[in-house]
């Protein structure tokens, strides 16, 4: 799984930027800075300016400035400046996927998907958008006539996570900025170089000034400063579930949409398809180095095809998953994107393994390789709830299995997680699979499909009471709840 590849050209020149404030890349009021160092190689990427409150409150102003202008444009004309930053980026496709897999780890593949689909959800959001309706209600008088309208809220602060910078960044983005908001984002320390290379795009296309900010810097201090701001009428965040709920306490009386993490079960039933089921059971395990909120976190297999399962699974991970430098075309998995997180896999790792999990496949960190962040796959079997790969988020390429006698018993692990974001099931019978999906504690299930596989326009988020965040991160629902209000305006006829 192992292996060497010589990167050849695949660098680029560290780059120095400080925030985007009011359409200019300027000085952060505060001396100090930090950097941005690949995953894959351990050199320097990038120096950022370590932001202020005086950045925020600058940042603030600039979006304020712009807002009259900006809501006031018709649809078409948000459309149309927005359609013309896409076609940069789409000219960009390479540069930025080249800095992403850099910055952020992932193979060379999957970083140019991530452009497309930064793109793509602009496009559809922005088509969602321009042919919405306003509303007349009726009214008991003849002669008045009702109209609802939808407004924008005002600034939004957009805080992305590192896992996926681009993809977080237009979800949150898109809706906010065609229906009428301007936006202050905050980048993933780990990912600011490719969320500055990003937003240049939108200032190279002639983005009006102050419409879209960026401040940049470490740590609680400026996302406090920013999403507690009171200049903020929106706070759009997405990242773990300890830092979300701090977001939650200082953006109190804001409108928020929290997007946290997932251990998403994978519920494997007597009659699934194993060929599918094994097959996407590995992507949906290893895509993206399981660092994603959608990943399968665990695995529920119905004890009669549970040996077989377990077996063809490890088999399968270990021929068809192949770690090694994103850049490499045979790469299937590049390194995890930072060492706490390789730190928390090692201990999942260690605990399941001294509690008696049974290790069918040995995953850990990978050697020969220039940093130590590369980590084999594992999978585990005989997991229960006393360990913590099983009951917590791992956030890496570790499929942890557990026996299941029942469907009853499944949903009643699912509904005893903490965690209620996505989950899948297999099963031929698509009557049993469907009724499932209908009574698991998941804000989406998906039949006979990985977890994590939906479009741009659907709407997805956490199940109510658990710890996934609230609010759906897609769709219209997203632009109708999160980032417009309604505004009645009477008009009576005979007069």
């Amino acid at each position: 799984m192992t292996g060497s590849f010589n990167s050849g050209d695949w660098t680029i020149d560290p780059v120095e930027a400080g925030p985007y404030i009011g359409g200019e890349f300027v000085a952060s009021d505060g001396g100090e800075r930090f950097t941005s160092i690949s995953p894959a190689t351990g050199e320097t990427v990038g120096g950022f300016a370590l932001g202020t409150a005086s950045d925020v409150d600058r940042a603030v102003a600039a979006a304020r400035a712009a807002f009259d202008d900006w809501s006031n444009l018709t649809v078409f004309d948000r459309a149309a400046h927005l359609e013309a930053a896409m076609e940069l980026i789409a000219s960009r496709r390479d540069h930025l996927a080249r800095v992403m897999t850099l910055e952020q780890g992932k193979t060379y593949s999957d970083s140019l998907s991530e452009v497309d689909d930064s793109i793509t959800n602009f496009r559809v959001t922005i088509d969602l958008a321009k042919y919405r309706t306003q509303e007349i209600l009726p009214s008991a008088d003849p002669n008045m006539r009702a109209y609802l309208y939808r407004i924008p809220k005002g600034i939004v602060a957009a805080i992305q996570p590192w896992n996926f910078p681009l993809g977080s960044a237009a979800g949150q983005l898109a809706p906010a900025l065609i229906t009428g908001n301007t936006v202050i984002a905050l980048p993933a320390p780990s990912t600011t170089l490719i969320e500055h290379e990003w937003f240049r795009c939108f200032h190279d296309a002639g983005m009006p000034a102050g419409v879209i900010n960026v401040v940049t810097g470490l740590g609680a201090d400026i996302g406090d400063a920013l999403t507690g701001h009171d200049g903020v009428q929106v706070v759009a965040f997405t990242g773990s579930v300890a830092t979300g709920q701090r977001v939650m306490k200082s953006a109190a009386g804001k409108s928020t949409l929290i997007e946290l993490g997932g251990n998403g079960p994978t519920v494997i039933l007597d009659d699934a398809d194993l060929d599918r089921a094994v097959s996407d059971s590995v992507d949906s395990t290893c895509g993206s180095t399981g660092q994603s909120c959608t990943a399968a976190g665990r695995f529920l297999v119905h004890e009669r095809i549970y040996e077989e399962f377990a077996t063809r699974l490890a088999e399968e991970m270990r021929e068809r998953v192949r770690v090694g430098h994103p850049f490499d075309p045979e790469t299937s998995m590049g390194p995890l994107n930072n060492e706490p997180l390789a730190e928390r896999l090692d201990a999942h790792l260690r605990d399941a393994e001294e509690r008696g999990a049974r290790v069918l496949l040995a995953g850990g960190r990978a050697e020969g390789f220039p940093t130590d962040l590369y980590y084999r796959p594992a999978v585990l079997a005989d997991v229960d709830e006393s360990m913590t790969v099983t009951v917590q988020e791992t956030f890496g390429p570790i499929a942890p299995l557990q026996k299941i006698s029942s469907d009853e018993e499944a949903l009643r692990l699912l509904d005893e997680s903490p965690f209620g974001l996505f989950a899948s099931v297999y099963s031929r019978n698509l009557g049993r699979a469907l009724r499932f999906a209908e009574r698991a504690s998941a804000g989406t299930v998906s039949i006979n499909r990985p977890s994590g596989w939906v479009e741009t326009h659907w709407p997805v988020g956490g199940h109510t009471g658990k710890l996934s965040g609230h609010g759906r991160i897609q769709g219209v629902q997203l632009m109708d709840q999160i980032y417009t209000e309604t505004k009645l305006v009477l008009l009576p006829l005979d007069e």
